[in-house]
């Protein structure tokens, strides 16, 4: 009996290779190689022959190019992320942690879409009595909505080709397996055959395909990194164990931007959308505390006011503690260091603690200025004023420097009831302050400091 070939996969990049190797050749990643049963390639080779052998190459001057067909899913803010609706024949893939919301949220946006097209919903991982008693619970209809608990690829794909439904939704793609490979469901080569299986019917049919996929200890989506190549629009859906706030972040979009956020929350009947995030960010904020201090950011299109806490207390050991929660670290040590250098604190023999309230992972440098005054005000014990925010970027030598959108962003936080504002002295446009607003102008984090200290 010949002996089975094998091929050898990274988990990470989905390089194949011919043996394994402790360090993956392609993206670097160290042991992520892993050995799969090689496929038949004739039989797949005729098989796609098979399928494609009536196309033809085509000039680029006779193809039609028209606008993509978009539809709304009920959910304003999922909308948001998609970049206006979800467009026909697209595959989505919708990523998070166990227990976040992924099914809620799928099953959630069903009670719209069943209005006008008819939705097929299989679960790899609930019978159809467990979804038909959490649809019941959120509230949805029964009316064009069909379920199917299955995992295999060929059965899936048979139903859809005789429901023929307007959308499909796979609950997982982990779940799902092909009966012509040997390998385990969830594995770097069932995932992407099956992968490759639902965009053949995404673009195919016209279908608009949904999946829902699970993340690894590391925070990233479980099986190989050409799966998100794969697929049209990559979705993350995050949100703290004890914060009833879910954030659901574009990672990758053909149709739309990919720095559009949408907020929801989770309460005892589902998701609920939050319309107005920066409120919902800033309730329950102290009064008259030191280490505090709100921004605004841009979170695509969207002005969102965030607060950021930071704490200094003296070290009780030889090596200071850092941490940073929701503030990129590096750069949170960045301003530390320039805070003492420029700024005249000495914060060496410190701990060090920032925190965002809500969730939010704030990654652009307008939020550099918040957490200089907030860690001047920890360290002298020093509230900052209720009603002041701090919008700017922070240079090496103690310089403010200005912002994008600056105009956008003062008008969210006025809207929020904040009387004054610390901003650069230089802006790259003209500013323009809102109506009860009063712009503070300072070019260095020392004029900021003195602010705060008058």
């Amino acid at each position: 009996m010949a002996k089975a070939k094998s091929l050898f996969y990274c988990t990470d990049c989905g390089n194949e290779t011919l043996k394994w190797q402790g360090r993956c050749p392609a993206c670097g990643a160290w042991n992520t190689i892993v050995e799969q049963p090689a496929q038949d390639v004739k039989k797949k080779a005729s098989s796609v022959s098979a399928g494609v052998g009536a196309r033809r190459p085509r000039p680029m001057a006779e193809v039609e190019a028209v606008d993509e067909l978009r539809f709304n899913t009920g959910m304003n803010e999922l909308d948001r992320v998609l970049g206006g609706g979800a467009v026909k024949g697209s595959l989505v893939l919708v990523g998070g942690a166990p227990g976040i919301g992924k099914s809620t949220l799928m099953l959630q946006i069903c009670d719209n879409l069943c209005r006008f097209s008819d939705v097929l919903y299989v679960s790899g991982e609930e019978s159809e009595r467990q979804i038909k008693l959490r649809a019941q619970r959120l509230g949805i209809r029964d009316e064009g909505l069909y379920l199917f608990s299955e995992t295999n690829l060929d059965d899936i794909v048979a139903a859809v080709q005789e429901k023929k439904p307007d959308i499909l939704i796979v609950d997982s793609i982990q779940t799902i397996y092909n009966g012509d490979s040997n390998s385990s469901p969830g594995s770097v080569a069932q995932v992407k055959e099956c992968t490759m299986a639902l965009m053949h019917l995404a673009k195919g049919m016209g279908v608009t395909v949904f999946v829902v996929g699970h993340i690894n200890k590391e925070g990233s989506l479980a099986g190989p990194k050409v799966l998100e190549h794969m697929v049209d629009c990559v979705l993350h859906f995050e949100g703290e164990e004890h914060n009833s706030y879910r954030i659901l972040r574009a990672a990758k979009n053909r149709f739309g931007a990919t720095n559009e956020i949408g907020v929801f929350e989770m309460v005892d009947k589902g998701l609920v959308e939050v319309p107005n995030p920066s409120e919902a960010m800033l309730s329950g904020r102290p009064e008259n505390m030191p280490g505090s201090c709100v921004t605004c950011v841009m979170e695509g299109v969207r002005p969102v006011l965030a607060e950021v806490q930071a704490l200094l207390a003296p070290s009780a050991y030889g090596n200071s503690r850092r941490t940073s929660n929701g503030f990129d670290y590096n750069r949170a040590m960045m301003m530390l260091a320039v805070l003492e250098k420029r700024g005249g604190l000495m914060l060496s023999n410190c701990d060090f603690y920032v925190n965002v309230i809500g969730g939010l992972t704030l990654d652009e440098p307008a939020a550099d200025l918040a957490l200089i005054v907030a860690l001047a005000s920890s360290f002298r014990d020093k509230p900052v004023p209720f009603d002041l925010a701090a919008i700017g970027e922070v240079g090496l030598t103690g310089e403010l420097r200005s912002v994008n959108a600056i105009n956008q962003r003062l008008s969210e936080v006025r809207r929020l009831g904040f009387s004054k504002c610390l901003v650069p002295s230089r802006s790259s446009g003209k500013l323009m302050a809102p109506e009860g607003l009063d712009l503070i102008r300072v070019s260095s984090i020392r004029e900021a400091i003195a602010v705060l200290a008058g």
